[in-house]
């Protein structure tokens, strides 16, 4: 991988920016057109410093940011392949082999172990850049594998979700996902582990149907868009206008879908008060 430099023992420590946020020394923001250097906008938690627009960023910026420094990579060698030999203006593994050269990653979804504030957690983190962020059958797996290491080990569990849903080039196989994970996370709430869904922009489809809305604790980061089906489906199906920000985070919060909406820069100290909230508790009962 690019993005980080491996050490002994398989610990790893994030040291580039990373490439889903834009190349070259100067950014301009997509949502007020500011103007800053790259280096400003990473220390500024990947957020526009004028109107504090959050950049979509990859997983291993989320490790950066939220883990104390250091991170164990989990699961790392399952890959997606073509079971199905789909094919449509191109093969799936044509596809697959151009999102890997392309991201360095073997699917859309990176789980890593760490500690945030000497607190462990584990983390599955979505990538958008992998073919839209799809869920795929290697995507429910590592969920799967990810929930009964958080078991074994009675480590709390955290979801990143950034996706467009389901991945159909591998058809029924990856809407099972959404019942596989769904039980999985019935198992994790069994063992009393705590939960936390952190959903990014975007969080749709297959995703959001499952396991992003399953969480103890449901977050967003501010302005994110959350829903199902796309507004502009949903717009041309009931043939009516939709309400000013629908399926945005804030608009999802004031309707009660989630908990709260969570600053980048806020992120770490709040996941550290949740872990030290779910401990109390756990030992309470």
């Amino acid at each position: 991988m690019g993005w980080f430099k491996r050490l002994k023992d398989g610990i790893q420590t994030a040291t580039k920016f990373k490439k889903e946020t834009p190349d070259g020394l100067w950014h301009k923001c997509k949502n007020c057109s500011h103007t800053n250097t790259v280096k400003e906008l990473r220390e500024n938690f990947y957020k526009c410093p004028k109107c504090n627009y959050h950049e979509r960023i990859g997983s291993y910026d989320y490790f950066e940011l939220i883990f104390d420094g250091k991170f164990k990579e989990l699961f790392e060698g399952l890959k997606s392949y073509d079971f199905l030999e789909f094919s449509d203006l191109k093969s799936y593994s044509d596809r697959l082999e151009s999102a890997q050269e392309k991201t360095d990653l073997n699917a859309a979804i990176t789980v890593a172990e760490g500690k945030v504030n000497k607190k462990p957690l584990v983390i599955a983190a979505m990538d958008f850049s992998f073919i839209g962020g799809s869920m795929g059958s290697v995507v429910g797996e590592k969920i799967a594998r990810a929930i009964d290491y958080c078991i074994e080990k009675g480590i709390p569990f955290m979801i990143i979700s950034k996706s467009g849903g389901a991945r159909m080039m591998e058809s029924a196989f990856s809407l099972m996902q959404m019942a596989k994970t769904a039980t999985k996370l019935a198992q994790l709430a069994k063992a009393k582990i705590p939960y936390f869904s952190f959903l990014t922009d975007p969080t749709t489809g297959g995703v959001t149907a499952s396991f992003a809305m399953l969480g103890d604790i449901n977050f967003a980061e501010p302005k994110a868009l959350i829903g199902f089906a796309g507004p502009r489906v949903i717009k041309e199906t009931i043939k009516m206008d939709l309400p000013e920000g629908f399926q945005r985070s804030e608009f999802l919060l004031e309707h009660g879908f989630l908990d709260f909406i969570i600053d980048r820069k806020d992120l770490k100290q709040r996941l550290d008060e949740m872990l030290s909230f779910f401990q109390v508790s756990a030992k309470a009962s």
